[in-house]
């Protein structure tokens, strides 16, 4: 398990981080989320011992983080930083190599990674003349070719199509299986609800929410309903009642009791066909907006 434990960092007099505290548990896949200069890259590049914190300590099953902790990790920043010239599959192997790797073991990973990618008939071609979604590919595999024992990825799903992202999160899924604890920064919050076991949310270099997608939910939702019939417009009317969207016969509201809901279930069926109702889900999205504001 990875742990950032009080971060604080400041730039020329500008605190990026404060005093920022979290937890990237062993098989778990979690997001982290924030507008852009929130601090995510910051607390990466802490957490990879590229920046140095003014103050807090990163840990690794619970003691100080080292070196060859590091050095095994998977990393993939933000800015692509493969070499351009060389061919796909030379230079992956190249970097398994760094890590270790046997080169028959590394041209077998290369080329596993790059058929579930979808790069194997391009890995004899040089990074420069792939598109960029191909070359986002590319850098994902180098991150994920010597099996590091952690993964932090800085918007990894930049540029690539909806087909691209599914490929992906399969390949990202696998690692989280085997065991490695998996952080990655991604402004696709749509991908992260759909992908992330926990989050956590950075706004201004604060902490504003971190937990599991049920946890944070429960901490900034009240009780919601969905309900729908052929007119929901007497909704409004109901005490206790706060209608959050209305469409016609659809409607989701919050309840200030479980009274309450009941009766716009019992008055619904008494005013006409009820097709569902249902508690509603908080959508990741009105919660982030909300905790960052």
């Amino acid at each position: 398990m990875l742990s950032i434990h009080a971060i604080s960092r400041s730039f020329n007099g500008h605190q990026a981080l404060k005093d920022i505290s979290f937890e990237v548990h062993d098989g778990l896949m979690t997001g982290f989320v924030g507008a852009n200069g929130a601090g995510k890259t910051t607390a990466m590049r802490i957490l990879l011992g590229v920046l140095s914190p003014d103050s807090g300590e990163v840990c690794m099953d619970g003691r100080p983080i080292t070196a060859d902790d590091r050095a095994q990790f998977g990393y993939m920043p933000e800015e692509r930083g493969l070499y351009p010239k060389m061919k796909v599959h030379e230079q992956l192997v190249y970097l398994a190599r760094l890590h270790g790797v046997t080169a028959p073991a590394a041209a077998k990973r290369a080329d596993d990674l790059l058929e579930r990618l979808g790069l194997g008939e391009r890995k004899d071609d040089t990074l420069e003349s792939l598109s960029l979604g191909n070359q986002q590919r590319a850098q994902i595999a180098a991150a994920l070719v010597h099996d590091p024992s952690a993964l932090v990825l800085d918007e990894p799903f930049s540029g690539l199509d909806p087909m691209a992202v599914e490929v992906t999160l399969d390949v990202l899924r696998d690692v989280a299986r085997a065991g490695a604890p998996v952080l990655f920064s991604s402004h696709q919050l749509d991908v992260v609800e759909r992908l992330c076991d926990s989050l956590v949310i950075l706004a201004h270099g604060e902490v504003r929410a971190a937990g599991t997608r049920a946890e944070i939910r429960a901490a900034h939702t009240r009780p919601e309903w969905v309900l729908e019939t052929d007119d929901a417009g007497f909704v409004r009317a109901i005490p206790g009642i706060e209608v959050i969207e209305f469409d016609g016969g659809h409607v989701r509201f919050a309840a200030d009791s479980t009274d309450a809901a009941d009766r716009v279930l019992r008055d619904a069926i008494e005013r006409g066909t009820v097709r569902s109702f249902a508690p509603s889900i908080r959508p990741l999205n009105e919660i982030f907006q909300e905790v960052v504001r």
